[in-house]
């Protein structure tokens, strides 16, 4: 023991010299803090049970033809006290998952709040002051607020322990849940009313555990002890945007008069989804993790059949994930973990006759092959289709006009089109008038890439812009159409140079879309793009009364 004194004294003069302490010592130590530093897991796309179906909303609304409405939010505050959390940001980002297709809602984003006015704010305010800038009035707006958050509605708690001479233990277990609840209703803006009707009142449950296990002992004159515990604590985060997509749906689905129901019966919204597939990702090996997603990426078209298997750093492989994970809306990294797994094996999952999620098309450890309906091929919606059928590549184009069940225009009347792709692709656009020009449209020198994200609606021209760059007005009267074109490349040097040359100038030789369309097939190949086309026909201009 004395000489344990000795030490410990010995330390502590040491320690309390006068001699400072110098950082440079530790240069090489803290120049770790940089790598330290930084996350060690991947960030990942912020999902809920109703992602899809806002996507699904999204869709619904592109085939109700809805035109753009434009909304604005309250702030949705936290009555509770308990939940510091962004509610009208979640507002936002399901209104523009709702709308990234369809264009069915743009949201007014106005603070009249001075504690959360921010530079944009203030650039807004003095802009308006000085007439520079137009503010749209807003037709709706979204009202209201978590409403409640009970704690420990359900609580259970056992705490059992053991006492001997030489040995001591002790359980304890521990289960709560929490009832949080939201209130959202839509307003109008013009009178500042809620509308009868359109509400939206739902609750949701938070749950906490924990376990653990104590002992402690003495053999001779020394002692012993043992603690290990686990626990879990679902957040409130999660809970609050859940809600907030539910009310967001309700109340859209209400007020378009839609058949909103459908999109929230779908098999992903059940609330094991995704634990009943990390479950299944934890059966297999990395190896069958790779098969069964590369089966489905060539299911998907992002593979071709022949793919090779998975190798860490092919090149293929990289690229195939990256453009999937992009298509469906995710931190693209190209590597196969689970939230990649899960969304390419989705399609084959599905609540079975016992209210379970169940395999469909494929076994976790063994690879088998998947073979089920979502191997259809949906080529998209036109006129006129272009390019071979592929799998989970369409390309859709839409006239936008406020009847878009018309076929016929007045010469000089406005047109608006719209386009989207199911996959990542470089776009080109081309229109044929009635006179026998044909000109690009996209790429031009206002999108001078050309391409488009999937799901991603593409405005001809751009309406929402006050300087969309270019106008198309029906010319005299005759057929008039116009096509677009896709390809996962941009495959423009692989073009005649005829088709290289400036947007919006006639294309000397050609006098039809079918022109534009046997070039692009002799120089790509027809399994090398998707295309689509819109024809209507133009009249001659009515004498105004």
């Amino acid at each position: 023991m004395r000489a344990i004194a000795c030490a410990v004294s010995a330390s502590i003069v040491l320690l309390s010299g006068c001699a400072p302490l110098d950082a440079r010592k530790d240069a090489k130590y803290l120049d770790k803090v940089y790598a330290a530093d930084r996350p060690v897991v991947r960030p990942v796309r912020s999902i809920s049970s109703f992602s899809d179906s806002l996507m699904c909303m999204d869709r619904m609304f592109r085939n109700s033809h809805m035109p753009t409405v434009l909304i604005t939010s309250k702030q949705l505050p936290d009555y509770s006290g308990r939940v510091a959390v962004a509610a009208k940001e979640m507002v936002v980002t399901a209104l523009s998952q709702m709308s990234r297709v369809s264009s069915a809602f743009r949201y007014v984003d106005y603070e009249v709040d001075i504690a959360r006015q921010d530079t944009v704010q203030n650039l807004t305010t003095i802009l308006l002051n000085n007439n520079q800038i137009q503010l749209q009035r807003p037709a709706l707006y979204v009202s209201g607020a978590v409403s409640f958050m009970d704690q420990n509605v359900l609580r259970n708690n056992v705490d059992i322990g053991t006492s001997a001479s030489r040995l001591e233990t002790g359980y304890s277990a521990n289960r709560s849940g929490a009832v949080l609840g939201m209130e959202l209703h839509l307003g109008d803006f013009r009178t500042r009313t809620i509308i009868p009707g359109l509400d939206s009142a739902n609750e949701v449950v938070i749950g906490n555990g924990s376990q653990g296990l104590d002992l402690s002992g003495r053999i001779g004159s020394y002692g012993v002890q043992f603690s290990v515990g686990r626990d879990y604590a679902q957040g409130s985060g999660p809970a609050v945007r859940t809600l907030v997509e539910l009310g967001m749906i309700e109340l859209l689905g209400k007020w378009s008069r839609l058949p909103y129901w459908q999109c929230l019966t779908l098999d992903q919204t059940h609330p094991d989804f995704q634990r009943q597939l990390r479950d299944w990702y934890e059966e297999g090996e990395a190896g069958i993790h790779q098969e069964l997603v590369r089966q489905s990426l060539i299911s998907k078209g992002y593979l071709p059949p022949d793919a090779p298997a998975f190798t860490a750093g092919n090149p293929q492989w990289r690229e195939a994930i990256g453009r999937f994970q992009a298509d469906s809306g995710m931190v693209v990294n190209g590597v196969v973990d689970f939230n990649t797994y899960e969304r390419a094996l989705r399609d084959f999952v599905a609540v079975g006759a016992d209210g379970h999620i169940t395999r469909i098309g494929w076994n976790t450890k063994s690879a088998a092959p998947v073979t089920t309906a979502s191997e259809n091929v949906a080529v998209g919606t036109g006129d006129y289709r272009y390019g071979a059928p592929a799998p989970d590549r369409k390309l859709d184009l839409w006239v936008e006009n406020i009847t878009p069940t018309r076929t016929s225009f007045e010469t000089g009347e406005q047109l608006f089109l719209s386009t989207t792709v199911s996959r990542a692709s470089y776009l080109s656009c081309f229109m044929a008038g009635a006179d026998g020009e044909v000109t690009r449209l996209v790429p031009n020198d206002v999108n001078r890439s050309g391409w488009i994200t999937a799901a991603q609606s593409v405005r001809l021209p751009d309406w929402m812009s006050p300087n969309p760059g270019y106008v198309i007005n029906a010319g005299p009267p005759g057929k008039e159409g116009v096509a677009c074109f896709a390809t996962e490349q941009n495959m423009t040097d692989k073009l005649p140079t005829l088709l290289q040359g400036k947007a919006f100038i006639a294309i000397p030789g050609m006098r039809s879309l079918e022109d534009v369309n046997q070039y692009m097939a002799s120089s790509l190949g027809a399994d090398g793009y998707t295309g689509s086309a819109r024809f209507w026909q133009v009249v001659p201009a009515q004498a105004k009364r």
